[in-house]
């Protein structure tokens, strides 16, 4: 598929990408869904929980979240409000150590730990005729990482997916997010990422250098003394590498849309693929000007990008 235009117009104020970034974090109000959650085992004698809406439908969305997120995140909530209304059942994903919890084993949940999203996918293929994925930032990578790397065979039930605001090369991101005007976002991020890195240690205090934790001023110093080493890589510019979604885009095989708008401060020029979205018919990048990072604001109950989600999807039924 092309490149496709877009017509997110936003109002004055929500022009500003930081603003439209963090409006809808600090103000936007959702009402608490009804889910019924589901703890799924995994291989290696762990754990991850999700979050169901199940309304006798059969098709289901399955939702990822960012870092740091969860099923509560109010881009979840309002995503799967709107999904559920028109007539899809929901799973939303809450990764290791995310829904409240903390996890058995060491390893952490990160950009590209897709066998937590094919154990996810395993556990709702049985019940429904149709399956759809849909990821936002961190989640979008593991979304279109999942679609494109071949790790997994894709199951036929799997129609179409999307994802929504992605830093497709970790490299690249982690350069943009050391920028002085984002020291905001790393500041969130780091305190509870650092809370977990505490506990963490508390359960495997020989294993868990929390002392490191004072070198840690950014995503990036985070990434090489924490996500890499308890994840299996060598340091932060290996984890990046291996875990970026944008080498497998040209791989994808099953109707695809990636909304980043211009003005995400997460995101590098580099987090543009148009040579993908160009040569590869499954693949669709939507670019719009405005739109900060999982922004879109815009009037009524549910936001721009959700609305182009559910037109996406509606699109394979």
């Amino acid at each position: 598929m092309p490149i496709l235009k877009t017509h997110y117009t936003p109002s004055f104020f929500f022009k500003n990408g930081h603003i439209n970034t963090m409006y809808s974090s600090l103000f936007r109000r959702t009402k608490p869904l009804s889910f019924k959650r589901k703890r799924i085992s995994t291989a290696d004698d762990d754990f991850f929980d999700l979050d169901l809406l199940e309304n006798g439908e059969d098709k289901i969305v399955l939702l990822c979240h960012g870092l740091e997120g969860s099923s509560a995140s109010k881009y979840i909530q309002a995503t799967a409000a709107l999904l559920s209304q028109k007539g899809y059942a929901i799973a939303a994903m809450n990764y290791r150590f995310c829904s409240g919890e903390i996890n058995k084993q060491l390893i952490t949940y990160h950009s590209g730990r897709t066998e937590d999203l094919h154990a996810a996918i395993q556990t709702v293929l049985p019940n429904y005729k149709s399956v759809y994925l849909v990821g936002f930032s961190l989640g979008g990578n593991l979304v279109l990482k999942y679609n494109g790397d071949g790790i997994y065979a894709l199951d036929p039930k799997i129609k179409a997916s999307v994802a929504v605001s992605v830093p497709v090369d970790l490299h690249g991101s982690s350069i943009c997010l050391q920028a002085l005007e984002n020291r905001l976002y790393n500041w969130r991020f780091l305190r509870t990422l650092s809370k977990k890195v505490r506990l963490k240690h508390q359960q495997f205090p020989e294993q868990v250098p929390v002392e490191k934790l004072k070198k840690v001023k950014k995503l990036i110093d985070f990434d090489e003394f924490f996500t890499s080493a308890l994840n299996g890589f060598k340091d932060a510019k290996d984890y990046y590498s291996q875990a970026s979604s944008k080498p497998f885009l040209k791989s994808i095989t099953r109707p695809t849309l990636l909304i980043n708008a211009l003005d995400d401060p997460f995101l590098s020029e580099s987090c543009f693929p148009t040579e993908a979205a160009t040569e590869n018919p499954h693949f669709s990048l939507m670019s719009p000007q405005y739109g900060g990072h999982v922004g879109f604001v815009s009037k009524g109950n549910y936001y721009w990008s959700e609305q182009q989600i559910l037109g996406f999807l509606e699109g394979y039924k």
